[in-house]
């Protein structure tokens, strides 16, 4: 991707112009370059790796828009129907890059927050506004973020 980068940056130096809109056509023109010659290059996965990042940022996106929704919909109307509670989340993530953007992503999602991480780095835990049933907030994390983090960084 910093190569993606820097021939955006080269395409923009040589014609002239920095906007956003050129920097973001000297970017899809790297990618086109990097597709042909990524054997070459030594970026075999190149195109594959940038629609894993394209499906988490979507992914990421549309829990967004979910989670502000809910916690919008509780704030605003009456009544107390939300069941805060902290879960312990067993981790598949190893490295430090991965749960990092993990806890990331979740505390960035409204109504959740991370809170710690088990010193053997092996548990998550994360308090979160709606418990109803605490299998499936595990199973929504490890199934929606944590399998795309890991796909996206390894």
């Amino acid at each position: 991707m910093l190569l993606n980068l820097i021939l955006a940056l080269v395409w923009a130096a040589v014609t002239g112009e920095f906007t956003a809109e050129n920097v973001l056509l000297g970017f899809g023109l790297g990618f086109v370059i990097l597709l042909f010659t990524r054997r070459i290059i030594g970026v075999p996965h190149y195109g594959q790796r940038m629609a894993r990042v394209g499906g988490l940022l979507l992914f990421f996106l549309w829990e967004l828009l979910k989670a502000n929704l809910r916690v919008a919909y509780e704030v605003l109307t009456p009544g107390f129907r939300f069941r805060p509670g902290v879960i312990m989340i067993p981790l598949d993530a190893r490295s430090d890059a991965e749960i990092t953007l993990l806890a990331n992503l979740i505390s960035l999602t409204p109504g959740t927050l991370s809170l710690d991480v088990s010193a053997d780095r092996r548990v998550l835990y994360v308090h979160a506004m709606f418990i109803d049933d605490p299998e499936r907030v595990k199973r929504q994390i490890k199934q929606g973020f944590e399998r795309r983090v890991i796909e996206v960084l390894r």
